[in-house]
């Protein structure tokens, strides 16, 4: 087994090698009942209290499609610019293993309800790259098995396995990339984007939340290394299961380092799959990777074959939303900013709660200062991601707006958000509470003024003598004494009005 220490460097790989990848990503569709049965999908229940005879495999139990499923599939495939197939069939894949009941898996083989299409991702500098889509196909999850009395969670030195049946049916759509070529060094990169932009895409369509940490989305990833200048692929391995976009990218990276050392080392790459291990950034070998024909595929005989009309088909793709890729540049246009600056929007998780922001009545460029500056860095400091802070678009909306009216400047803005993640109220209630409504009143601020000029003569002789600047001396001054809610704009014009001063 090769470890962390027997890595080639990642930039001596690539000078040898070049990465192909295979994506295949896993969505487990939200519907609210299986595939094939009519059992909930209802999250957190008692195990095994979601099944039936149908899920279980249960002899003379006879599987119905879901529509729904069946629906959603079409639209992924849709949204992938994939061919919708007019006819197809599930196909049972055949293999034992404790979390499939039956010993088979309903699935579809060689006749895929979704073929053909491509994603286009965009990378951190704001280039797209397209990914080619070989299939789209439907199938059912398995069960979930947990492994008791070992070290590491896993089947290796457990004492005993506990098996629950409650995902064992629930709708999955498999998405398989055709060979990903000529990503070079940014191969990593692009396996995070594409797997990034195919959430969204998901999501967008309503199917399924497609929550990673949940299980709900997950991939596998295939990697291999050929020298330069050869067209045959290596022989690859299949990181499974792997649950975030940050260790895709990492999976990728690690594989094309240990591929590179066992080749440089004369050594032959085992077609296997591989754990992917959060901790160390590294994998680890599973199992010999079977082929195909391992499955002893065959048609499912209990199933009619699905065959969606082409009226159907366009009226499901009439229906689709505004996806990801053009919505964003719909949006970059509207607002003005920079491919750049939306993957910084997107990288901060804020692009859904800036949206909603403008749509509670925020301007654009408020929006985004607010969640990208003062909540991004709250949100950092406390270690959550942007949606878990304790604040609403529609309260940040209102502090924005109350700094559109006068009534705050930033400085007490910054404090009504401090009062609001604190747990004191809304933005109104932070203010009336903590008294930090902007002074703007003549007579209020007129003493202030006063102060200010009489406590520094130097300063006020040198804008007496037409130096406009120094005047800023004084500004802060009155900020000072009024705590920052003086209204700088209103000081600076009652300042050079006492001194007799016109900026004209």
């Amino acid at each position: 087994m090769t470890t962390t220490t027997d890595l080639v460097s990642y930039e001596d790989a690539l000078a040898s090698y070049d990465p192909v990848m295979g994506l295949e990503v896993h969505v487990e569709l939200g519907t609210k009942t299986k595939m094939f049965c009519g059992c909930s999908t209802e999250l957190g229940r008692d195990a095994n209290t979601q099944t039936c005879p149908t899920c279980l495999g249960m002899p003379g139990a006879l599987p119905v499609v879901n529509a729904i499923g069946i629906e959603s599939a079409i639209k992924i495939g849709l949204a992938l610019n994939c061919e919708i197939a007019e006819w197809c069939r599930f196909a049972r894949k055949n293999y034992f293993y404790p979390d499939m009941p039956k010993n088979f898996q309903t699935s579809q083989y060689d006749e895929p309800i979704a073929f053909d299409g491509y994603l286009d991702v965009q990378l951190e500098d704001g280039e797209t790259f397209r990914v080619q889509i070989e299939r789209a196909h439907m199938e059912e999850d398995t069960g979930k098995s947990t492994h008791v009395g070992g070290a590491t969670g896993r089947i290796h030195g457990a004492s005993h396995s506990l098996l629950d049946y409650n995902r064992a049916g629930i709708p999955l759509i498999e998405i398989v990339t055709k060979p990903i070529e000529g990503a070079g060094e940014r191969a990593p990169e692009v396996a995070r984007a594409y797997v990034r932009e195919l959430r969204e895409v998901i999501k967008a369509l309503g199917v399924s939340e497609a929550r990673m940490e949940m299980g709900q989305m997950r991939c596998d990833v295939n990697l291999s290394l050929r020298p330069h200048g050869r067209e045959k692929f290596g022989t690859r391995s299949e990181t499974k299961n792997v649950n975030s976009l940050r260790s895709v990218e990492r999976a990728a990276r690690f594989e094309i380092m240990r591929h590179a050392a066992v080749l440089n080392d004369g050594g032959t790459i085992i077609q296997e799959t591989r754990h992917f291990h959060e901790d160390t950034g590294s994998t680890t070998s599973g199992r010999v990777k079977e082929e195909a024909e391992d499955y002893r595929y065959f048609p499912e005989p209990d199933l009619v074959p699905v065959a969606p009309s082409r009226a159907w088909v366009e009226e499901i793709r009439a229906g689709l939303p505004e996806l990801p890729l053009a919505r964003r540049n719909r949006l970059v246009a509207e607002w003005g900013i920079t491919a750049l600056d939306m993957q910084s929007i997107l990288n901060a998780g804020a692009l859904d709660l800036i949206v909603a922001t403008i749509d509670a009545g925020a301007d654009a460029a408020s929006a985004r200062k607010w969640w990208m500056g003062e909540l991004a860095r709250s949100a950092n400091e406390s270690g959550v991601a942007l949606d878990e802070l304790a604040i609403t678009p529609v309260q940040v909306a209102r502090v924005a707006e109350l700094v559109l009216k006068g009534d705050l400047n930033d400085k007490l803005a910054r404090q009504v958000i401090e009062g609001v993640l604190a747990g004191e109220g809304g933005p109104d209630e932070v203010v009336d509470k903590r008294g930090l409504k902007v002074v703007s009143d003549d007579s209020a601020l007129g003493t202030a003024v006063d102060e200010a000029i009489a406590g520094n003569p130097g300063i006020a002789d040198k804008i007496r003598g037409g130096k406009l600047a120094a005047a800023g001396a004084l500004v802060g001054a009155v900020m000072k004494a009024t705590r920052g809610q003086a209204d700088a704009a209103r000081v600076k014009e009652l300042i050079l009005e006492k001194l007799g001063v016109s900026e004209g």
